[in-house]
Protein backbone atom coordinates (compact mmCIF):
# COMPACT_ATOMS: atom_id res chain seq x y z
CA UNK A 1 0.00 0.00 0.00
CA UNK A 2 1.01 3.38 -0.75
CA UNK A 3 2.30 4.86 2.46
CA UNK A 4 0.94 8.13 4.18
CA UNK A 5 4.46 9.53 4.74
CA UNK A 6 4.02 8.55 8.59
CA UNK A 7 4.70 5.51 10.70
CA UNK A 8 3.23 6.34 14.69
CA UNK A 9 4.57 4.21 17.36
CA UNK A 10 1.21 3.36 20.03
CA UNK A 11 1.65 2.00 23.56
CA UNK A 12 -1.56 0.14 25.00
CA UNK A 13 -3.07 -0.59 27.87
CA UNK A 14 -2.76 -3.89 28.96
CA UNK A 15 -6.68 -4.85 28.41
CA UNK A 16 -6.14 -3.74 24.48
CA UNK A 17 -2.88 -5.16 24.62
CA UNK A 18 -4.48 -8.31 25.56
CA UNK A 19 -7.58 -8.26 22.97
CA UNK A 20 -5.14 -7.47 20.08
CA UNK A 21 -2.96 -10.67 21.36
CA UNK A 22 -6.82 -12.82 21.13
CA UNK A 23 -7.18 -11.31 17.61
CA UNK A 24 -9.31 -8.76 18.26
CA UNK A 25 -9.02 -6.49 15.26
CA UNK A 26 -10.02 -2.67 16.76
CA UNK A 27 -8.51 -0.38 19.52
CA UNK A 28 -10.12 2.08 21.05
CA UNK A 29 -8.64 5.16 21.88
CA UNK A 30 -9.36 4.85 25.44
CA UNK A 31 -7.52 1.45 24.76
CA UNK A 32 -4.13 3.83 23.66
CA UNK A 33 -1.80 4.37 26.24
CA UNK A 34 1.19 6.53 24.81
CA UNK A 35 0.95 7.67 21.35
CA UNK A 36 4.39 9.89 20.56
CA UNK A 37 2.43 12.15 17.77
CA UNK A 38 -0.49 12.69 16.40
CA UNK A 39 -1.31 10.63 13.04
CA UNK A 40 -3.53 11.62 10.28
CA UNK A 41 -6.25 8.94 8.56
CA UNK A 42 -4.46 6.02 7.20
CA UNK A 43 -1.79 6.59 9.10
CA UNK A 44 0.30 2.76 9.81
CA UNK A 45 -0.03 2.37 14.20
CA UNK A 46 3.18 0.28 14.99
CA UNK A 47 1.70 -1.20 18.16
CA UNK A 48 4.37 -2.64 21.02
CA UNK A 49 3.90 -4.47 24.65
CA UNK A 50 5.02 -3.55 27.84
CA UNK A 51 8.14 -4.84 26.75
CA UNK A 52 8.22 -2.58 23.50
CA UNK A 53 8.44 -5.51 21.86
CA UNK A 54 5.99 -5.53 18.14
CA UNK A 55 2.64 -6.34 18.69
CA UNK A 56 0.96 -5.73 15.50
CA UNK A 57 0.26 -3.14 12.83
CA UNK A 58 -2.92 -1.05 11.83
CA UNK A 59 -4.29 1.36 10.08
CA UNK A 60 -4.94 4.82 11.94
CA UNK A 61 -8.07 6.95 12.00
CA UNK A 62 -8.23 9.80 14.33
CA UNK A 63 -12.06 10.66 13.76
CA UNK A 64 -13.01 7.37 15.13
CA UNK A 65 -13.57 5.79 18.63
CA UNK A 66 -12.02 3.08 16.66
CA UNK A 67 -8.93 4.28 16.82
CA UNK A 68 -6.99 1.41 14.99
CA UNK A 69 -7.63 -1.05 12.41
CA UNK A 70 -5.38 -4.38 13.23
CA UNK A 71 -3.44 -5.65 9.70
CA UNK A 72 -1.34 -8.11 10.95
CA UNK A 73 -0.13 -8.84 14.82
CA UNK A 74 3.09 -11.72 15.68
CA UNK A 75 5.85 -11.05 14.37
CA UNK A 76 6.80 -7.46 11.93
CA UNK A 77 5.62 -7.65 8.70
CA UNK A 78 6.05 -4.73 5.80
CA UNK A 79 2.61 -3.68 4.76
CA UNK A 80 2.30 -2.79 1.09
CA UNK A 81 0.77 -3.89 -2.06
CA UNK A 82 2.27 -7.48 -2.19
CA UNK A 83 0.70 -7.45 1.28
CA UNK A 84 -2.71 -6.29 -0.13
CA UNK A 85 -2.60 -8.11 -2.92
CA UNK A 86 -2.20 -11.11 -0.70
CA UNK A 87 -5.36 -10.68 1.44
CA UNK A 88 -6.97 -10.27 -0.98
CA UNK A 89 -6.19 -12.84 -3.22
CA UNK A 90 -7.18 -15.37 -0.37
CA UNK A 91 -10.76 -13.35 0.47
CA UNK A 92 -11.66 -14.16 -2.94
CA UNK A 93 -10.00 -17.95 -3.03
CA UNK A 94 -13.02 -18.36 0.09
CA UNK A 95 -15.72 -17.46 -2.77
CA UNK A 96 -14.55 -20.61 -5.11
CA UNK A 97 -17.40 -22.32 -4.15
CA UNK A 98 -20.12 -19.71 -4.97
CA UNK A 99 -18.85 -19.91 -8.96
CA UNK A 100 -21.09 -23.23 -8.65
CA UNK A 101 -24.02 -21.80 -7.66
CA UNK A 102 -25.15 -19.62 -10.90
CA UNK A 103 -24.45 -16.62 -8.71
CA UNK A 104 -21.97 -13.34 -10.01
CA UNK A 105 -23.88 -11.48 -6.83
CA UNK A 106 -21.56 -11.99 -3.72
CA UNK A 107 -19.06 -10.46 -0.62
CA UNK A 108 -15.78 -10.79 -1.52
CA UNK A 109 -14.21 -8.76 1.19
CA UNK A 110 -16.43 -8.69 4.65
CA UNK A 111 -14.30 -6.57 6.56
CA UNK A 112 -12.61 -7.02 9.54
CA UNK A 113 -13.43 -11.00 9.32
CA UNK A 114 -11.51 -11.23 5.69
CA UNK A 115 -8.10 -9.64 7.93
CA UNK A 116 -9.22 -6.21 5.99
CA UNK A 117 -10.58 -4.05 8.44
CA UNK A 118 -12.76 -1.56 7.76
CA UNK A 119 -13.73 -1.67 3.90
CA UNK A 120 -15.80 -4.83 2.04
CA UNK A 121 -15.96 -5.38 -1.64
CA UNK A 122 -19.07 -6.39 -3.14
CA UNK A 123 -19.68 -8.30 -6.34
CA UNK A 124 -22.57 -7.68 -8.65
CA UNK A 125 -21.55 -9.51 -11.97
CA UNK A 126 -19.14 -7.70 -13.75
CA UNK A 127 -19.10 -4.56 -10.83
CA UNK A 128 -17.22 -4.26 -7.75
CA UNK A 129 -18.47 -1.74 -4.87
CA UNK A 130 -16.07 -1.13 -2.70
CA UNK A 131 -17.55 0.59 0.94
CA UNK A 132 -15.55 2.46 3.25
CA UNK A 133 -16.30 2.44 6.93
CA UNK A 134 -13.79 4.64 7.97
CA UNK A 135 -11.55 7.02 6.45
CA UNK A 136 -8.27 5.44 7.39
CA UNK A 137 -8.65 3.36 3.89
CA UNK A 138 -9.09 6.86 1.71
CA UNK A 139 -4.82 7.04 1.49
CA UNK A 140 -5.06 4.02 0.25
CA UNK A 141 -7.48 3.72 -2.33
CA UNK A 142 -5.93 3.61 -5.30
CA UNK A 143 -3.78 0.10 -3.99
CA UNK A 144 -7.02 -1.07 -3.14
CA UNK A 145 -8.25 -0.47 -6.71
CA UNK A 146 -4.50 -1.90 -8.85
CA UNK A 147 -5.30 -5.03 -6.55
CA UNK A 148 -8.85 -5.38 -7.79
CA UNK A 149 -7.96 -4.87 -11.62
CA UNK A 150 -5.01 -7.14 -10.95
CA UNK A 151 -7.30 -9.97 -9.10
CA UNK A 152 -10.88 -9.83 -10.88
CA UNK A 153 -10.53 -7.40 -14.11
CA UNK A 154 -13.76 -5.62 -13.09
CA UNK A 155 -15.98 -3.74 -15.83
CA UNK A 156 -16.45 -0.98 -12.94
CA UNK A 157 -15.52 0.19 -9.65
CA UNK A 158 -18.04 1.88 -7.42
CA UNK A 159 -17.19 3.70 -4.05
CA UNK A 160 -19.39 3.73 -1.35
CA UNK A 161 -19.43 5.73 1.74
CA UNK A 162 -20.65 4.93 5.52
CA UNK A 163 -21.98 7.95 6.91
CA UNK A 164 -19.24 8.92 9.43
CA UNK A 165 -17.10 8.50 6.01
CA UNK A 166 -18.73 10.74 4.35
CA UNK A 167 -19.25 13.27 7.41
CA UNK A 168 -15.47 13.57 7.26
CA UNK A 169 -13.76 12.49 3.45
CA UNK A 170 -12.75 15.73 1.32
CA UNK A 171 -15.98 15.70 -0.69
CA UNK A 172 -13.81 17.27 -3.81
CA UNK A 173 -12.09 14.04 -4.03
CA UNK A 174 -14.45 11.35 -2.26
CA UNK A 175 -18.28 10.84 -2.95
CA UNK A 176 -20.70 8.22 -1.83
CA UNK A 177 -21.74 6.65 -5.35
CA UNK A 178 -18.39 7.93 -7.12
CA UNK A 179 -17.40 5.71 -10.10
CA UNK A 180 -13.67 4.84 -9.79
CA UNK A 181 -13.02 3.02 -12.69
CA UNK A 182 -15.08 1.94 -15.83
CA UNK A 183 -18.42 3.76 -17.51
CA UNK A 184 -20.76 5.28 -15.19
CA UNK A 185 -23.59 3.03 -14.60
CA UNK A 186 -26.83 4.21 -16.75
CA UNK A 187 -29.25 2.30 -14.14
CA UNK A 188 -29.41 -0.49 -12.08
CA UNK A 189 -27.11 -3.79 -12.89
CA UNK A 190 -28.56 -7.03 -13.15
CA UNK A 191 -26.73 -9.91 -11.36
CA UNK A 192 -27.73 -13.31 -10.71
CA UNK A 193 -28.22 -15.63 -7.40
CA UNK A 194 -28.72 -19.19 -7.58
CA UNK A 195 -30.20 -18.17 -10.88
CA UNK A 196 -32.21 -15.64 -10.21
CA UNK A 197 -31.93 -12.51 -12.07
CA UNK A 198 -31.71 -9.14 -9.64
CA UNK A 199 -31.14 -5.82 -10.13
CA UNK A 200 -28.87 -3.57 -7.83
CA UNK A 201 -28.69 0.30 -7.21
CA UNK A 202 -24.31 0.52 -7.19
CA UNK A 203 -24.68 4.16 -6.55
CA UNK A 204 -27.35 4.94 -4.41
CA UNK A 205 -29.06 1.87 -2.64
CA UNK A 206 -29.14 0.36 0.45
CA UNK A 207 -25.65 -1.02 1.58
CA UNK A 208 -24.11 -1.59 -1.80
CA UNK A 209 -27.38 -2.09 -3.81
CA UNK A 210 -28.42 -5.20 -2.67
CA UNK A 211 -28.57 -7.84 0.68
CA UNK A 212 -26.66 -10.18 -0.39
CA UNK A 213 -26.15 -11.40 3.42
CA UNK A 214 -29.80 -13.16 3.27
CA UNK A 215 -28.90 -15.18 -0.03
CA UNK A 216 -28.92 -18.40 2.15
CA UNK A 217 -32.26 -17.49 4.01
CA UNK A 218 -34.07 -16.36 1.06
CA UNK A 219 -33.04 -20.08 -0.32
CA UNK A 220 -35.35 -21.81 2.44
CA UNK A 221 -38.03 -19.34 2.00
CA UNK A 222 -38.46 -20.51 -1.06
CA UNK A 223 -38.76 -24.13 -0.27
CA UNK A 224 -41.58 -23.33 2.12
CA UNK A 225 -43.26 -21.06 -0.41
CA UNK A 226 -45.56 -23.82 -2.49
CA UNK A 227 -48.96 -22.96 -2.55
CA UNK A 228 -49.25 -20.46 -0.48
CA UNK A 229 -49.69 -16.88 0.29
CA UNK A 230 -46.89 -15.12 1.74
CA UNK A 231 -46.42 -11.70 3.02
CA UNK A 232 -42.75 -9.84 2.65
CA UNK A 233 -42.18 -7.32 5.40
CA UNK A 234 -39.60 -4.76 4.88
CA UNK A 235 -39.00 -6.41 1.32
CA UNK A 236 -36.56 -3.62 0.16
CA UNK A 237 -36.51 -4.73 -3.89
CA UNK A 238 -38.51 -8.38 -3.10
CA UNK A 239 -35.28 -10.40 -3.21
CA UNK A 240 -37.40 -13.16 -0.35
CA UNK A 241 -40.83 -12.45 -2.38
CA UNK A 242 -39.32 -13.46 -5.87
CA UNK A 243 -37.64 -16.50 -4.07
CA UNK A 244 -40.78 -17.35 -2.81
CA UNK A 245 -42.95 -17.18 -6.11
CA UNK A 246 -40.33 -19.15 -7.50
CA UNK A 247 -40.84 -21.51 -4.88
CA UNK A 248 -44.32 -22.01 -6.37
CA UNK A 249 -46.66 -19.56 -3.91
CA UNK A 250 -49.94 -18.53 -5.44
CA UNK A 251 -49.31 -15.18 -4.08
CA UNK A 252 -46.52 -12.59 -2.77
CA UNK A 253 -46.91 -9.43 -1.28
CA UNK A 254 -44.25 -7.41 -0.65
CA UNK A 255 -44.59 -4.77 1.86
CA UNK A 256 -42.34 -1.55 2.11
CA UNK A 257 -41.88 2.27 3.19
CA UNK A 258 -40.28 3.25 0.02
CA UNK A 259 -41.52 3.33 -3.37
CA UNK A 260 -38.63 3.19 -5.18
CA UNK A 261 -37.57 0.31 -3.57
CA UNK A 262 -41.14 -1.43 -4.51
CA UNK A 263 -40.83 -0.52 -8.24
CA UNK A 264 -37.59 -1.78 -8.08
CA UNK A 265 -39.16 -5.19 -6.83
CA UNK A 266 -41.63 -5.02 -9.39
CA UNK A 267 -38.77 -5.06 -12.16
CA UNK A 268 -37.19 -8.08 -10.37
CA UNK A 269 -40.42 -10.18 -10.76
CA UNK A 270 -40.28 -8.75 -14.85
CA UNK A 271 -36.73 -9.90 -14.80
CA UNK A 272 -37.92 -13.77 -13.56
CA UNK A 273 -41.11 -14.04 -15.58
CA UNK A 274 -39.52 -16.88 -17.95
CA UNK A 275 -39.83 -18.91 -14.97
CA UNK A 276 -43.25 -20.28 -14.70
CA UNK A 277 -43.76 -20.12 -11.13
CA UNK A 278 -43.04 -16.59 -11.11
CA UNK A 279 -44.54 -15.86 -13.82
CA UNK A 280 -47.69 -17.74 -12.50
CA UNK A 281 -48.13 -15.69 -8.94
CA UNK A 282 -49.61 -12.44 -8.16
CA UNK A 283 -47.61 -10.23 -6.95
CA UNK A 284 -48.83 -7.11 -4.64
CA UNK A 285 -46.54 -3.85 -3.64
CA UNK A 286 -48.11 -2.57 -0.72
CA UNK A 287 -46.32 0.70 0.38
CA UNK A 288 -45.78 1.94 4.04
CA UNK A 289 -45.04 1.32 7.43
CA UNK A 290 -45.16 -1.97 8.70
CA UNK A 291 -45.73 -1.18 11.98
CA UNK A 292 -49.03 0.73 10.74
CA UNK A 293 -49.95 -1.70 7.81
CA UNK A 294 -49.99 -4.72 9.52
CA UNK A 295 -52.48 -3.98 12.06
CA UNK A 296 -54.61 -2.99 9.32
CA UNK A 297 -53.93 -6.19 7.00
CA UNK A 298 -55.08 -8.23 10.23
CA UNK A 299 -58.41 -6.18 10.58
CA UNK A 300 -59.13 -6.54 7.00
CA UNK A 301 -58.93 -10.62 7.62
CA UNK A 302 -56.30 -10.85 5.55
CA UNK A 303 -54.14 -14.12 6.79
CA UNK A 304 -51.17 -15.61 5.06
CA UNK A 305 -49.38 -18.82 5.06
CA UNK A 306 -45.90 -17.40 5.67
CA UNK A 307 -45.06 -13.87 6.93
CA UNK A 308 -41.31 -12.67 6.34
CA UNK A 309 -39.82 -10.14 8.72
CA UNK A 310 -36.65 -8.57 7.75
CA UNK A 311 -36.72 -5.39 9.34
CA UNK A 312 -33.63 -2.83 9.58
CA UNK A 313 -30.80 -2.88 12.64
CA UNK A 314 -33.19 -1.95 15.33
CA UNK A 315 -29.90 -1.37 18.06
CA UNK A 316 -26.72 -0.22 16.50
CA UNK A 317 -25.88 1.08 20.24
CA UNK A 318 -25.87 -0.32 23.88
CA UNK A 319 -28.53 2.12 24.60
CA UNK A 320 -30.76 1.41 22.25
CA UNK A 321 -31.29 -2.08 23.02
CA UNK A 322 -34.47 -1.89 25.04
CA UNK A 323 -36.23 0.04 22.68
CA UNK A 324 -34.89 -2.40 19.65
CA UNK A 325 -36.48 -5.24 22.03
CA UNK A 326 -40.00 -3.43 22.16
CA UNK A 327 -39.63 -3.03 18.07
CA UNK A 328 -39.68 -6.26 17.66
CA UNK A 329 -41.64 -7.77 20.43
CA UNK A 330 -44.44 -5.49 18.45
CA UNK A 331 -43.53 -6.16 14.66
CA UNK A 332 -43.16 -10.25 15.92
CA UNK A 333 -46.78 -10.14 17.47
CA UNK A 334 -48.39 -8.25 14.29
CA UNK A 335 -46.84 -10.96 12.04
CA UNK A 336 -48.15 -13.63 13.81
CA UNK A 337 -51.29 -12.25 13.83
CA UNK A 338 -51.52 -12.62 10.20
CA UNK A 339 -50.63 -16.39 10.42
CA UNK A 340 -52.83 -19.40 9.31
CA UNK A 341 -52.44 -22.19 11.41
CA UNK A 342 -49.26 -24.46 10.35
CA UNK A 343 -48.12 -21.19 8.79
CA UNK A 344 -44.45 -20.05 8.70
CA UNK A 345 -43.02 -17.02 10.34
CA UNK A 346 -39.39 -15.75 9.47
CA UNK A 347 -37.68 -13.59 11.69
CA UNK A 348 -34.41 -12.52 10.79
CA UNK A 349 -32.44 -9.24 12.72
CA UNK A 350 -29.41 -7.35 12.03
CA UNK A 351 -29.13 -5.72 15.17
CA UNK A 352 -25.07 -6.61 16.58
CA UNK A 353 -25.76 -5.91 19.78
CA UNK A 354 -28.80 -8.84 20.28
CA UNK A 355 -27.53 -12.15 19.83
CA UNK A 356 -29.11 -15.27 18.24
CA UNK A 357 -30.00 -16.93 21.74
CA UNK A 358 -31.72 -13.57 22.85
CA UNK A 359 -33.42 -13.24 19.83
CA UNK A 360 -34.80 -16.73 19.56
CA UNK A 361 -35.85 -16.37 23.00
CA UNK A 362 -37.78 -12.97 22.26
CA UNK A 363 -39.51 -14.84 19.51
CA UNK A 364 -40.60 -18.00 21.18
CA UNK A 365 -41.73 -15.42 24.13
CA UNK A 366 -44.31 -12.95 21.86
CA UNK A 367 -45.62 -16.37 20.58
CA UNK A 368 -46.65 -17.76 23.83
CA UNK A 369 -48.07 -13.96 24.60
CA UNK A 370 -49.80 -14.18 21.69
CA UNK A 371 -51.36 -17.40 22.21
CA UNK A 372 -49.58 -19.20 19.12
CA UNK A 373 -47.62 -21.86 19.73
CA UNK A 374 -44.57 -21.97 17.80
CA UNK A 375 -41.91 -24.91 16.32
CA UNK A 376 -38.55 -23.69 15.96
CA UNK A 377 -37.05 -25.23 12.75
CA UNK A 378 -34.13 -23.23 11.69
CA UNK A 379 -31.72 -20.75 12.77
CA UNK A 380 -29.64 -19.38 10.75
CA UNK A 381 -26.62 -17.17 10.61
CA UNK A 382 -24.20 -16.03 8.00
CA UNK A 383 -23.38 -17.19 4.77
CA UNK A 384 -20.01 -18.22 3.61
CA UNK A 385 -19.58 -15.15 2.24
CA UNK A 386 -20.34 -13.00 4.89
CA UNK A 387 -17.49 -14.74 7.39
CA UNK A 388 -17.37 -14.02 11.82
CA UNK A 389 -14.09 -13.93 12.58
CA UNK A 390 -14.55 -11.80 15.88
CA UNK A 391 -17.59 -11.19 18.36
CA UNK A 392 -18.82 -7.68 16.59
CA UNK A 393 -18.60 -9.44 13.43
CA UNK A 394 -21.82 -11.69 14.41
CA UNK A 395 -24.89 -9.52 13.53
CA UNK A 396 -27.32 -11.74 11.06
CA UNK A 397 -29.35 -14.28 12.08
CA UNK A 398 -32.85 -15.54 11.07
CA UNK A 399 -35.83 -17.68 12.92
CA UNK A 400 -37.64 -20.22 10.73
CA UNK A 401 -40.78 -21.18 13.11
CA UNK A 402 -43.99 -23.15 12.54
CA UNK A 403 -47.35 -22.44 14.02
CA UNK A 404 -48.71 -25.19 15.52
CA UNK A 405 -52.33 -26.57 14.42
CA UNK A 406 -53.75 -26.70 17.78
Amino acid sequence: MRSTGKRLAVHLHPRAERAVKRGHPWVYAEGIRRLRHGGQPGDLAVMFDRENRFLAIGLYDPASPIRIRVLHRGSPRKIDEEWLLGRLGASLDRRQELRGQDTTGFRVVHGENDGLPGFVVDRYDSSLVVKLYTSAWLPHLQAVLSCLKDLIGPERVMLRLSRTVQAVADPSAFADGQTLHGEEPSGPVIFRENGLRFEADLVSGQKTGFFLDQRDNRALVEGHASGGAILDAFSYTGGFSVYAARGGARSVTSLDASRPALAAAERNFAHNRDDRNVSAASHRALEGDAFELLPRLRDEGRRFDMVVLDPPAFAKAAREVPRALRSYRTILRQGLELLRARGVLVAASCSTRISATVFVELVQETAAAAGRALHVHHVTGHPADHPVGFPEGAYLKCVFARVDAG
